[in-house]
C-alpha cells in the first residue's frame, strides 16, 4: 500500500510539473513595413480547452535581441508558469513582438520600436500588429485587457507606447528602461552599431514628453498604472531617476524600485514575476 501511495504521489507530481502554458510562434505580414514580422506568444494553461478570453501583456525585448530573447534568455515560460500557478495574478496571454535590426547582433538598420525614415515600426505596431493579435487569439480587446512592459530599449518602447496611447493600456512596467538619451553631451548623431537608432530615443524621450505634455495629456496618463525598476549598478539608472522625478512633478502616480543589480538577464528574470503581478493582479479581476 505504501508503495502504491508513493507511486500515485510521483504521478501526481509529474503531472503537476508538466502543467503550464505553452509557447508558439507566429508572424504577421505588414503592408506598412513591407516584410513579414515574427513574434512569440505564451498561451496560459487552459487556453486550449476553454472559451475564455484573456488579458494580454505585450513584453518587449531589448536592443541587439529578437522576439525570442524573453523565452530563450529570460526563461519566460517557466517563470510565467510558476508565477501564475502561485495565484494572486490572472491568467494572461504574453505576446513578444520582434523589433530586431538586420546585420551583426541584430543591431543594424531597422532596429527599434519607433518610426524612423523608411521604417514606421510604431505605425506597424498599432495599425497592424495589435489588431492581428486581437483577431488571432481570444483576447480581452480593451484598455482593461492590455498591459505593456519591456527591458532596456523595450522598457523605453513600453513607456512611450503607453504615453502615446493611454487609451489602449491599463498598465505599463519598464525594467532597466532606456527612458532618455543618456549621452546628451554628443551634439551630432552618433552611429550605434552602424546606425543612428539612439536618436529616435531622443525624439520620443519619455522624459521630454512629460516636460512638454499638455494638461489633457497629463490627465490621460493618470488612467494608466505605471511602474519601473532599475539596478543600482545599471548605466541607465539616471534616466529612470529623471523620469520618476518628472512623473512626480506632473503628479502622475508611479512606483519606482532601485534594486541591487546590473543591466543583465539575472536582473530581468527577477523583474518578470513582478511584471506579471503588476500587470494583471487577481484583485483587478474581481473588481471588473
Amino acid at each position: 500500500m505504501k508503495r502504491l501511495f508513493l507511486t500515485i504521489c510521483a504521478v501526481v507530481s509529474a503531472v503537476a510539473a508538466m502543467a503550464g502554458g505553452r509557447l508558439e510562434k507566429g508572424s504577421v505580414k505588414s503592408a506598412i513595413l513591407g516584410v513579414e514580422k515574427p513574434y512569440a506568444v505564451y498561451l496560459p494553461e487552459g487556453y486550449d480547452t476553454s472559451s475564455e478570453s484573456y488579458p494580454v501583456l505585450y513584453l518587449l525585448h531589448g536592443a541587439t535581441d529578437t522576439f525570442m530573447a524573453w523565452p530563450e534568455r529570460g526563461d519566460m515560460q517557466r517563470i510565467a508558469d510558476e508565477t501564475l500557478a502561485e495565484g494572486g495574478v490572472r491568467k494572461m496571454i504574453i505576446v513578444m513582438p520582434d523589433a530586431s535590426g538586420v546585420g551583426e547582433r541584430n543591431a543594424g538598420e531597422k532596429m527599434g520600436y519607433f518610426n524612423v525614415k523608411g521604417w514606421a515600426y510604431e505605425d506597424f505596431f498599432f495599425g497592424e500588429f495589435l489588431p492581428h493579435i486581437d483577431q488571432t487569439y481570444r483576447t480581452i480587446a480593451s484598455k482593461e485587457g492590455r498591459a505593456i512592459s519591456g527591458l532596456s530599449m523595450g522598457g523605453g518602447g513600453a513607456t512611450v507606447y503607453a504615453q502615446h496611447h493611454p487609451e489602449l493600456f491599463q498598465a505599463s512596467y519598464s525594467t532597466s528602461g532606456l527612458l532618455d538619451l543618456y549621452d546628451r553631451l554628443v551634439q551630432k548623431p552618433r552611429p550605434y552599431y552602424g546606425i543612428t537608432w539612439l536618436w529616435s530615443v531622443e525624439q520620443t524621450s519619455p522624459v521630454d514628453f512629460l516636460r512638454r505634455a499638455t494638461p489633457e495629456q497629463i490627465a490621460s496618463l493618470r488612467t494608466v498604472r505605471w511602474m519601473l525598476d532599475c539596478g543600482d549598478d545599471d548605466r541607465l539608472v539616471k534616466t529612470n531617476v529623471d523620469y520618476f522625478i518628472e512623473m512626480k512633478r506632473v503628479d502622475v502616480p508611479v512606483e519606482f524600485r532601485i534594486r541591487d543589480g546590473k543591466h543583465n538577464w539575472a536582473f530581468w528574470q527577477e523583474s518578470l514575476p513582478q511584471i506579471l503581478r503588476f500587470s494583471f493582479p487577481k484583485s483587478q479581476e474581481r473588481a471588473e
